[in-house]
């Protein structure tokens, strides 16, 4: 399917319009995954008696963005995608500044959040922007590529963030921000132009909102996986917030933690990269069954290995690359098949579901990392039961389609 907007600016291709979308929305993996290595740091730093709060840094980022994403959504519909995008990058770069100069953990905290209110600004853009252009399979192809791109960022965005603690203190992950943010923004101004023309805008009102918000609520369709996609991603983020613990502290691979958790998002890449050739023949939804079951089974299979031996930090490689492959399936799809309905109200939409699924994942995420007792029970669980939750949802779902 050819694009429905040739808003395109003449001399973007293809190729660097799905790269710049990824960039956009990378914003937000680099604001987590650069600042993993420092979290152990931090925690001595600011004098934490519970290692485990310094998780809180991760979700006060997943909140602000969440909020955010209310706010932005329904502003990229009225005024366009561009203003929405140059308004985030700038909350970003106040709260990573805010963030260097803390002495403590509450006003780290602010900054954090700060900053996931400004992610929020590129990362509803980024997919409304796509949203504008295309529909259906091709989009989820798109998005798929889009995401093979995005998750080469937290695959490198850990070793930039150890390479700066090698050489200064943790606050310059901070000032990497800053500059990072400085130069998408330069892209943008230069390289993409409105995709959201002004007779396609919608007025920005109370009542528009509310209407836009119970089209998506009520849509079987978009809100069942929405619900899917906080429930996926909760899960994910309950490994995110324990990552730093699982590898240097329960496995002491020391500075090798940048190095594993860079292989496994790799395999997440290579996973989205087989998608955007398979899921035109077979379909999203298909796809996203059979991952789930994958997710399902080996979470299963694990589990009940911790029961019967001592688990070593290569059986936790292979059963994270199992659900990194089956993760690299799926996020895409679940968003693609969530947006299909949406394309009349893709600000709302993309504000609406990426709203909720962040607030449940938040809440389900900072649960499962808190549970960390320095053995992999609590993730693993949490990737089980929440893939099973998934799943039913998922057939629900698919049994009326309205």
């Amino acid at each position: 399917m050819a694009p429905q907007n040739p808003s395109r600016p003449h001399g973007v291709s293809t190729t660097e319009f799905t790269v710049l979308i990824a960039f956009l929305m990378s914003i937000v993996a680099i604001s987590i995954d650069a600042f993993l290595p420092a979290l152990g740091i931090v925690s001595k730093d600011l004098q934490l008696a519970n290692p485990n709060k310094a998780q809180y840094l991760i979700s006060a980022l997943f909140l602000g963005m969440a909020i955010g994403q209310l706010i932005c959504g329904p502003l990229s519909d009225a005024t366009g995608r561009k203003k929405i995008l140059y308004a985030g990058i700038s909350l970003f770069m106040l709260g990573s500044v805010i963030c260097f100069f803390a002495d403590n953990l509450n006003v780290m905290l602010i900054g954090r959040f700060i900053q996931g209110l400004g992610v929020s600004g590129p990362y509803v853009s980024a997919i409304s922007i796509v949203r504008d252009q295309y529909s259906g399979r091709q989009m989820a192809k798109v998005m798929s590529l889009v995401m093979l791109i995005f998750i080469m960022v937290p695959a490198i965005a850990p070793t930039l963030g150890q390479t700066i603690l090698l050489f200064a203190s943790w606050r310059y992950i901070f000032a990497f921000y800053v500059v990072y943010a400085v130069l998408i923004a330069g892209w943008i101004f230069f390289r993409l132009e409105e995709t959201l023309p002004k007779e396609k805008r919608i007025a920005f009102s109370v009542t528009g909102f509310v209407d836009g918000f119970k089209e998506v609520i009520y849509n079987r369709i978009t809100i069942s996986y929405t619900i899917c996609m906080g429930l996926f991603f909760g899960s994910f983020i309950g490994y995110l917030n324990s990552s730093q613990q699982i590898f240097q502290v329960q496995f002491n691979t020391g500075k090798l933690f940048t190095l594993y958790f860079g292989m496994l998002a790799l395999v997440f890449g290579i996973s989205s990269l087989a998608n955007s050739r398979f899921v035109e023949k077979l379909g999203m939804h298909y796809i996203c069954n059979r991952s789930v079951q994958y997710i399902i089974g080996s979470s299963a299979v694990f589990l009940l290995l911790h029961f019967a031996v001592d688990i070593q930090l290569w059986m936790f490689l292979i059963y994270a690359a199992i659900l990194f492959f089956c993760f690299g399936l799926i996020f895409g799809n679940l968003n693609a098949i969530a947006m299909e309905p949406m394309g009349h109200v893709a600000g709302i939409a993309s504000a609406v579901i990426g709203s909720v699924s962040s607030i449940l994942s938040m809440v389900l995420g900072t649960l499962i990392g808190q549970l960390y007792n320095n053995t992999l029970i609590p993730v693993t669980t949490g990737f089980l039961l929440l893939g099973i939750l998934s799943l039913l949802v998922m057939r629900m779902a698919e049994r009326k389609k309205i």
